[in-house]
């Protein structure tokens, strides 16, 4: 029978049948045997057949094509990786500036995987309430500014106030989004207002942060009360890129893609060639320095050999 995968926590997965029951699954063996080196080789989204036997057993048996998905390297020293998610409508990666601060090529490592795999971004910048001081501000309005001037969605958000929680909810109704985000920005806080029921374990809440600790450790779809799912996964420290090609890295910069059209030559890397729009645009602050390193350091995991083939 045909079922969705709404639930995964390594070791089983919860499939959701066409009839709305929920069954615990086990992977049938000969679906670790095609060559993936993946720790997970069925994600939360992904539409699977399964097989359930006279005493109950119930194994996934296949998986049906992904309408896209969302995949990063396992760990840093991995030739493994993960898929964190399968068939979405867009992803809402939650950043927080302050307690923690998410770092600015976590962020454009994870909107470049994105890119390469055809998934809509928003981004949410979770406990703004915490921004009080003119610095601060100042901070917000350029991260906003830098994000938004690009392309991307962004909202300002805060548990604690409130504020952007109904504008969240309004972009999130009838789809299929994924949340993901560093350890600690807030991820479980959010979703527990916009899914009440769901209840996740947030850490102890501190005075100064108005928020908890990230404790998910298993991935999970949530349906949210007026229509469409969250898929909750667990916090990450950092987001290793796989299958990107060298020549193809500055497709997933929106910023540099467009601005490459004029560099002299067609296979520019917009490292030292002559006569390069790129790098003239990065002197001229019309791309940002911050978004130029990160181009780099992915570049630069191509170098170290660190691009990995998943299929």
């Amino acid at each position: 029978m045909k079922g969705l995968v709404i639930k995964n926590t390594g070791s089983w997965y919860t499939v959701r049948t066409d009839a709305g029951e929920q069954v615990n699954c086990k992977i049938k063996g000969n679906l670790r045997l095609k060559g993936f080196r993946c720790t997970n080789p069925v994600a939360v989204g992904d539409v699977v057949t399964i097989d359930v036997k006279p005493d109950g057993t119930a194994f996934i048996v296949k998986i049906d094509p992904r309408k896209n998905y969302i995949i990063r390297r396992a760990s840093n020293l991995s030739k493994e990786f993960q898929i964190i998610g399968a068939n979405l409508s867009q992803a809402v990666l939650v950043v927080s500036l302050k307690n923690p601060e998410t770092n600015t090529t976590f962020v454009d490592r994870f909107l470049a995987t994105a890119e390469a795999y055809g998934v809509n971004v928003v981004m949410a910048i979770n406990k703004i309430d915490l921004l009080t001081s003119d610095e601060d501000k100042e901070f917000l309005d350029a991260f906003v500014y830098l994000y938004k001037s690009i392309g991307y969605p962004v909202l300002k958000l805060s548990t604690f106030t409130g504020e952007g929680i109904d504008a969240l909810k309004a972009m999130l109704a009838h789809h299929t989004s994924l949340f993901s985000g560093n350890s600690g920005v807030g991820k479980s806080s959010l979703i527990n207002l916009l899914v009440p029921d769901a209840r996740l374990r947030v850490g102890d809440v501190s005075e100064s942060h108005h928020t908890g600790m990230h404790t998910t450790t298993f991935s999970e779809m949530l349906d949210l009360p007026g229509g469409g799912a969250i898929i909750d996964t667990p916090g990450v420290k950092g987001f290793g890129t796989i299958d990107f090609e060298k020549a193809e890295v500055a497709h997933y910069f929106k910023e540099i893609f467009a601005t490459s059209h004029d560099c002299r030559f067609a296979n520019c890397t917009h490292t030292h060639e002559p006569g390069c729009a790129v790098r003239q645009a990065v002197e001229e602050a019309r791309i940002s320095q911050s978004r130029y390193s990160s181009y780099l350091s992915i570049l630069e995991d191509g170098s170290e050999g660190k691009y990995r083939k998943p299929f």
